[in-house]
């Protein structure tokens, strides 16, 4: 096994990623600190689905335990028409027995992160770090922070997102490209009568979407989207009042999530993701998660990717002779995934979002037509991974 211990490690970002790898990279004896922006880390955020291929991942690092008893393991997927027949329909036990791991785990974003914070050890996290800037000094990486001072690495992991420092400078051009619709996302603990608490679902009407993610605790994580202009006031503007507008008409419950929602607990966002690198490894940097494969969420795949790729790094750096070569091992492992996922998720989203009524129908015939083995065949390659 290589000697990289002896070397200083800098995580840049303390998302689900950052924090997952500094997790990893600690249990396997790495000397790491992790920089966050944020002036302190709130528990904040709606919810998320992890699939088989993350849960595969936290069973490699030793946090699936940890993270499987503070969440829900639902069931069943199913895709919907706006008066709710079911379109398609996906066994979920049948997968999570089929790959060896649980398949559609749904938990709260800020009940992640506090399970994650609590297995770093005191003191790698720094707050009221961001980084604006950085300078290859050779033998290092000296990091620059918006609140004047500085940190120096052997070896830096760039996580800090989308809208990241150092995919700008090391890749100029991959800026974040719009998707065509935007989105809320809300936490509801306001159930409606029989409401189905084993199921995830997602509603696709035209031009429209709504998804509802049950939690633990009685609550449902849901989400709504529209398609629109990029950055638009009035949709950054909307209440649940508008919503309804939207989505009064779709199936119970949707109409009932929407109104059993305060407007002030809503997220708004525009879709976005980047279109695929050709290249993570930088020297001394690598990037991963959504710095270096930002994808929209139509797969689920964006906190499982980040996922992902910490089992992968450490992986990587165990059974390779220097840092350079693992980062260039797991470029050379992620880039063709990432890749496919990226773009499936993005296919994906047009799809869903739909707004011709002809192309409509056909996409919700194909759907009903094709039978739940076929489905599931198309989606194989998300769950047969090893991080061996």
């Amino acid at each position: 096994m290589p000697d990289h211990q002896k070397n200083s490690f800098a995580i840049v970002g303390g998302g689900i990623g950052g924090l997952t790898l500094a997790i990893a990279m600690q249990r396997n004896g790495y000397q790491v600190v992790v920089y966050e922006n944020a002036p302190e880390m709130k528990l904040l955020g709606a919810g998320l689905g992890l699939s088989a291929n993350a849960i595969k991942a936290l069973m490699a690092i030793g946090l699936h335990e940890d993270i499987l008893e503070k969440g829900k393991i639902l069931r069943t997927m199913r895709i919907k028409s706006s008066n709710g027949r079911v379109l398609s329909e996906s066994d979920s036990e049948k997968v999570s027995a089929r790959y060896g791991a649980v398949n559609n785990f749904t938990i709260h974003r800020a009940e992640l992160h506090e399970v994650l914070l609590r297995r770093l050890a005191p003191g790698t996290l720094q707050l009221n770090k961001g980084c604006t800037d950085y300078i290859d000094e050779g033998s290092s990486i000296r990091l620059l922070f918006s609140d004047g001072s500085s940190a120096t690495a052997d070896y830096v992991i760039a996580c800090d997102g989308i809208h990241s420092i150092f995919r700008k400078k090391l890749v100029p051009g991959s800026v974040p490209r719009y998707a065509g619709y935007t989105c809320w996302r809300a936490v509801t603990d306001k159930l409606p009568a029989h409401f189905n608490t084993n199921e995830t679902s997602e509603t696709w009407g035209r031009g429209s979407r709504f998804g509802i993610v049950p939690l633990t605790n009685n609550r449902v994580y849901w989400f709504a989207c529209l398609n629109a202009p990029q950055n638009d006031p009035a949709m950054r503007a909307y209440t649940t009042t508008d919503l309804l507008r939207h989505f009064g008409n779709f199936h119970t419950p949707v109409p009932q999530l929407i109104n059993g929602t305060d407007s002030s607990k809503l997220i708004w966002a525009d879709i976005i993701d980047v279109a695929p690198l050709t290249r993570f490894a930088f020297g001394r940097i690598v990037l991963m998660g959504d710095t270096a494969h930002a994808t929209t969420p139509n797969m689920g795949q964006g906190a499982c990717m980040a996922i992902e790729d910490a089992a992968v790094l450490v992986n990587c750096l165990a059974h390779t002779p220097s840092v350079p070569e693992a980062f260039q091992a797991f470029e050379s492992r992620r880039i063709p995934r990432t890749t496919k996922i990226v773009n499936r998720s993005l296919q994906l989203g047009r799809v869903a979002q739909l707004e011709n009524p002809l192309l409509m129908a056909l996409r919700n015939t194909a759907l009903r037509l094709t039978p739940p083995r076929v489905a599931e065949k198309q989606v194989e390659f998300l769950y047969e991974i090893s991080f061996a």
